[in-house]
């Protein structure tokens, strides 16, 4: 009987050892199986496959990265994040679960989900595990420029090239760096270096494109941001920089249409560029007296960042402008319609007859006389300067000392400022007895409604 029950309890443990050693060579063909099924593209079954084997063993971490690749593959990329981190967390590498190919693809996971100081760690300890890899050190550089930390930045451009010399990022980084130190000559030569490797990688025209700005040599920088332009990544930051070339070159139609494009290459309506994009397409409007247009963007912005750079100013400044017909009709028409109102404002406003009307850019100079019964009489009339500004920047104390010059130029007994604005401090004190009115906006406003505006 004892010999009996020695047998049965060998019998058993051989089979829970069978048992046990079947379920070992099963695992990894089961593993197998998931990688061939992504290869296939056959991304559901393999995700079922690998739950299958988690359910039974949770510490299954071969199956929780064959799982992340799964969703990783098929574009689920924050399931794929969980499970990467999961295997970050606990699992041994081995062949199945290569370090350096893993590391890089949680760091670009990390990259998607804006966690840049995870993506980091990531790609430092990819500078340990393959210290030759160039791309490892650029991606470093790329990560820790965008943390303000130029110094180190440069450092691991500079072994980039020093391990690929021919690395056209890295040269493009390393003069962006220069350039910010303001250091152009070197920048230029960095910059010229990467295009002469790599004609075809367009993110380099924009670095030259800001080099050229920075010089002023604005229809160069123009064609460099052009070229820019294919690269998706560096698109929309290529039309903000054309829009501000054609706007520093005082061609406001061809700014405004870059701008509308940046708008429409917007990926992110939150994103810095974005609302830059938006900020200068309404400056556009605004300066070609679109202000309708000018304050749909304002209203766009503040709904996103209620304290981007002046917008609730210019939201102020045209509170009323919907509610007041005459002050909109003042800023939004066209120059011959705009001439016309003039005379009136000055008509009613002051009693003055307009002799001549001469169109400027901040508005209209008008040289006028005083409307008396008496016209018939052959004598000699005072000629007054009335300008009439639709600016909305305040008018500074130099606009009023050049217009009282230009009106003794002359021979005009006094001057009129009047201006959808405001008058700065400064001009105010300097127009204090001296042959100057100042006609602030409010005052405006009721001189137009007067004239039936």
């Amino acid at each position: 009987m004892i010999i009996v029950a020695v047998i049965l309890i060998l019998l058993v443990l051989i089979g829970f050892l069978g048992v046990f050693v079947i379920k070992s060579l099963a695992t990894p063909k089961k593993i197998d199986s998931i990688n061939k099924l992504i290869k296939q593209q056959k991304y559901s079954a393999a995700q079922k496959v690998a739950k299958t084997l988690i359910a039974k063993d949770p510490r299954d971490y071969h199956a929780h990265y064959y799982l992340g690749k799964a969703y990783l593959a098929d574009h689920k990329n924050e399931l794929a994040l969980m499970e990467y981190k999961t295997v970050a967390q606990n699992a041994i590498f081995d062949e199945k679960i290569p370090e350096a190919e893993f590391r890089n693809q949680l760091a670009q996971l990390y990259l998607k989900f804006n966690q840049v100081n995870d993506a980091l760690k990531e790609f430092l300890l990819l500078t340990k595990l393959e210290p030759t890899n160039a791309e490892n050190f650029y991606n470093c550089g790329k990560l820790v420029e965008q943390q303000n930390n130029a110094e180190s930045a440069l450092g691991f451009y500079q072994k980039a090239i020093k391990f690929n010399k021919k690395h056209v990022k890295a040269w493009s980084g390393m003069g962006m760096i220069l350039f910010r130190a303001k250091q152009f000559g070197e920048a230029k030569k960095a910059i010229d270096y990467a295009i002469r490797l790599s004609p075809e990688t367009f993110s380099t025209y924009y670095f030259l494109g800001k080099i050229l700005k920075e010089s002023k040599d604005y229809p160069a920088a123009v064609k460099a941001f052009e070229k820019a332009c294919r690269d998706p990544e560096f698109k929309q930051r290529a039309l903000l920089e054309r829009g501000s070339c054609y706007m520093l070159a005082n061609a406001v139609d061809n700014a405004q249409a870059e701008f509308e494009k940046a708008v429409k290459a917007s990926k992110d309506e939150k994103s810095q560029e974005t609302l830059f994009a938006r900020y200068f397409l309404a400056a556009c409007f605004e300066k070609n007296r679109k202000i309708d247009k000018a304050i749909e963007q304002w209203q766009i912005i503040a709904k996103i960042n209620h304290n981007f750079r002046d917008v609730n100013t210019k939201l102020s400044e045209y509170k009323d402008l919907q509610a007041n017909d005459s002050l909109k009709e003042f800023l939004t028409c066209s120059s011959g319609e705009f001439a016309e109102i003039c005379k009136k404002a000055a008509l009613v406003g002051f009693n003055m007859a307009a002799q001549t009307v001469e169109e400027k850019k901040w508005g209209a100079q008008i040289i006028a006389t005083e409307q008396k019964k008496d016209d018939w009489m052959n004598v000699r009339k005072q000629l007054f300067l009335i300008n009439f500004y639709r600016e909305t920047d305040p008018i500074e104390d130099a606009e009023i000392r050049r217009v009282l010059d230009f009106a003794k130029s002359k021979n005009c007994t006094k001057a009129y400022a009047c201006t959808s604005s405001e008058f700065t401090s400064s001009a105010i004190r300097f127009a204090e007895n001296r042959p100057i009115e100042l006609v602030p906006k409010e005052k405006l406003e009721e001189i137009l409604s007067k004239a039936g505006i």
